[in-house]
């Protein structure tokens, strides 16, 4: 059984992190680049403690941080959801950009899984992220339609 999972957790960034971020995400980009076709590719970082001791991060792990990084530098809060997090139909609806109504709606409309805690539902991280990727793909599918319907049409776009 999965756990209800906070994601109100956010960090924004000082504009002191914002700098730090500026300098740093550059540096990870290029290390990633240089050895992402690597079968064993893991990048010692090394976090020293008073021990001399440091830390060996997966380039998974090097990857996520890349992209905290760029959002800090741009400004943008971040926070981090494990994909297997249960969530309210309130933070559901954020994620989404849309009412908590019209996102419970969806629900009852079976468009997105659910299960229910007592009277309260909940939606996994997973499958919002899906949804939300399936209507974006719907939607630059029109999109690209109607990008062509104007190029026909000769109106200049």
């Amino acid at each position: 059984m999965v756990a209800s999972t906070r994601i109100d957790n956010i960090v924004s960034p000082t504009e002191h992190d914002i700098d730090l971020a500026r300098a740093s995400a550059p540096v990870l980009s290029q290390i990633l680049g240089r050895h992402r076709d690597e079968p064993a590719f893991d990048e010692t970082v090394e976090f020293l403690n008073e021990n001399g001791e440091r830390v060996v991060l997966p380039a998974s792990a090097i990857e996520l941080l890349k992209n905290i990084l760029v959002q800090m530098a741009q400004g943008n809060a971040v926070t981090l959801v494990p994909i297997h997090a249960e969530l309210t139909t309130q933070q559901a609806a954020e994620m989404l950009n849309v009412s908590r109504p019209f996102f419970v709606k969806l629900l009852e409309e079976k468009q997105i899984p659910f299960n229910r805690k007592g009277s309260h539902r909940r939606v996994l991280f997973r499958d919002v992220q899906a949804y939300k990727a399936k209507i974006d793909q719907e939607r630059m599918k029109v999109l690209d339609e109607l990008a062509e319907q104007a190029q026909e049409l000769d109106m200049g776009y």
